[in-house]
């Protein structure tokens, strides 16, 4: 099978602009299982969680994050636009004095940092905070 410069061109064209399409949707569904399985598939509900991220990040390569979890006994941490969405998790013991953590985290590309805690009744909390990051962490 032979093919004409044009047919080259064509498929080498539609080959490039397949290659440039963002892959945040897939990403996003990585975050959904990932969460799902941490949850053993129990909905997250709302509560007392709280996440605090910049709503404007200059590098993705350190993004400050914290949470307040109170009666957590264990919190992670998602971010929906990265390859690898569980970017952390925390577990909180009985003597635990307080259930705050903060650190710095890698993203991608702009997209929402999601908190979910486990509760020490065994219910789900979930919190999140959309950061737009002007250059990417993550080989963006």
């Amino acid at each position: 099978m032979t093919f004409s410069r044009r047919q080259v061109l064509a498929i080498s064209g539609g080959a490039i602009a397949f290659a440039g399409l963002p892959a945040v949707p897939a990403f996003a569904s990585l975050a959904e299982d990932a969460i799902s399985e941490f949850t053993g598939g129990t909905a997250p509900g709302a509560g007392d969680l709280s996440i605090s991220a910049p709503e404007i990040a200059e590098n993705g390569n350190s993004v400050p994050i914290e949470f307040d979890a109170p009666g957590a006994v264990a919190v992670a941490i998602f971010a929906d636009g990265n390859p690898t969405p569980k970017v952390g998790a925390f577990t909180f013991g009985p003597l635990s004095g307080s259930r705050f953590a903060s650190t710095r985290i890698r993203l991608a590309t702009t997209q929402n940092v999601i908190a979910i805690a486990q509760m020490e009744d065994g219910s789900f909390q979930r919190a999140e905070a959309n950061v737009k990051v002007t250059i990417g962490g993550c080989g963006g």
